[in-house]
């Protein structure tokens, strides 16, 4: 899809969502943060520029071809009777034959004085248009180990590209289930702050009638109070993550649709994990550019081959009897270092460790996911034992609150014991909504190791 095509697809997107009024759901977000994420944006320009050194280096095959035109004034001796001799206007009297023959008729040949006109000669205009074209033939592998290593570049370039966008992936993703979070919170403490209203007149009425003291109601707004302030902590996390996701998105969002469950879901296996890892495929690219730098090391052992084309015209004046002054000339070279202090060996001993090095760190990488995964498959069946037991404890700590408020109207417990078993309540919400964000966190770590398999 062209950049114009996903910036019109992300308008049209995003204008549907303005003009029905509907919370941006995942999905369209998904597709907002692929079309208008800056930072994906940027490495998928990285990739391009990686895809220009593949084509430079694939060019070096092909030869260059090159135009050279020469303006050019001289008196020397030597650059004069070059210019004539390439222009094909050289003529006996150049080298003195006028002079030699004169002095020859007059009977007093002269074998050893320098000809003046040859030595002398006048200031010369010369201007020479050469095309010339040279070739590689055999390189011993270089040329086409440096094309192969820059091919890889642009496959590692393109995996780094992916892994941006995993990571933003995974953010976004993350960013709406915390909302989700949030909001059962909210809720939950919505109806906490709903009880303790409820108290709150119940102990109004029970201090007109004189069955409850003025301390008691001041417990009880110390509390309302304290529920209070856990909103707006709440509300004001809601707004942070609106602003994380305009950020995101680079777009401004207001209003998000959540998901149907505030707890992600993975069932990964580590196969599927090691198959789709970002590091690994990029360990693996690297290994195969060592083995091609290996090869480009043996190079210098190998005889170099070239070719070469060139035709030319020159004359006194620019392009002047161009058709009758042309030459060409073709070749071709054959080159071959014998010795050079044993410099070509050690590079390429060096090339030959750094491959199994690199083999050796590929193994390592292997390990290290595996690890990975094992810790945190470890950690979210921990988080889910954990989830089980708050749900139950917070399901608990509801019916003990509601047990304690009526016996309170009974005169049973006091005021204090009602509010600590609320407290024990709010404490159980806030435990919950932490340690699901917790696991859903290893949830999308998963994800992002796996790059973005579910």
């Amino acid at each position: 899809m062209s950049m114009i095509s996903r910036v019109l697809s992300a308008s049209l997107l995003l204008s549907s969502c303005t003009l029905f009024g509907a919370g941006l759901s995942l999905p369209q977000a998904l597709e907002l943060l692929e079309n208008q994420n800056l930072e994906i944006k940027t490495s998928a320009l990285e990739v391009q520029s990686a895809h220009t050194d593949l084509t430079a280096a694939r060019g070096y095959n092909y030869g260059s071809l090159d135009f050279t035109q020469s303006a050019i004034r001289s008196n020397d001796a030597g650059n004069v009777f070059g210019f004539k001799l390439s222009s094909r206007e050289a003529t006996f009297g150049d080298f003195g034959a006028e002079e030699f023959m004169t002095n020859f008729m007059a009977g007093t040949p002269n074998y050893t004085t320098p000809p003046q006109r040859l030595n002398y000669p006048g200031s010369q205009n010369y201007f020479q248009s050469k095309l010339t074209y040279t070739l590689p033939l055999y390189t011993g592998g270089k040329l086409s180990s440096y094309a192969d290593i820059s091919e890889k570049m642009e496959k590692i370039k393109k995996l780094d590209s992916e892994k941006i966008k995993t990571e933003k992936i995974y953010e976004t993703r993350k960013s709406y289930y915390d909302m989700a979070l949030i909001q059962h919170s909210i809720d939950q403490m919505n109806i906490i702050r709903d009880n303790v209203t409820t108290l709150e007149r119940t102990t109004k009425k029970m201090i007109e009638e004189g069955y409850a003291k003025k301390v008691d109601l001041l417990e009880v707004e110390a509390k309302k109070a304290n529920v209070e302030r856990t909103l707006i902590e709440m509300e004001g996390n809601k707004k942070l993550l609106y602003r994380y996701l305009s950020f995101l998105l680079n777009q401004e969002v207001s209003e998000i649709t959540l998901p149907a469950d505030d707890m992600a879901s993975s069932s990964l296996d580590e196969s599927q994990v090691l198959a789709h890892n970002i590091d690994l495929q990029k360990a693996s690219e690297g290994l195969e550019i060592r083995g091609k730098m290996v090869e480009a090391a043996n190079a210098p052992f190998l005889p170099q081959i070239g070719a070469f084309a060139e035709a030319s015209s020159a004359d006194n004046t620019l392009l002047g009897n161009f058709s009758d002054h042309k030459a060409f000339t073709v070749g071709a070279k054959l080159s071959w270092n014998l010795f050079n202090g044993n410099v070509d060996q050690a590079t390429l001993e060096k090339a030959r460790i750094e491959k199994l090095k690199t083999a050796t760190q590929v193994e390592l990488a292997k390990k290290g996911i595996t690890l990975q995964y094992d810790k945190i498959r470890t950690e979210i069946e921990s988080f889910d034992s954990q989830i089980k037991s708050l749900e139950k404890e917070l399901e608990l700590s509801n019916q003990i609150y509601k047990n304690y408020e009526g016996r309170y109207h009974e005169h049973l417990v006091s005021m204090n014991d009602v509010i600590i078993k609320q407290s024990q309540q709010i404490e159980k919400v806030l435990t919950l909504q932490m340690v699901k964000n917790q696991r859903n966190e290893r949830v999308f770590a998963l994800e992002k190791l796996s790059n973005g398999a579910k």
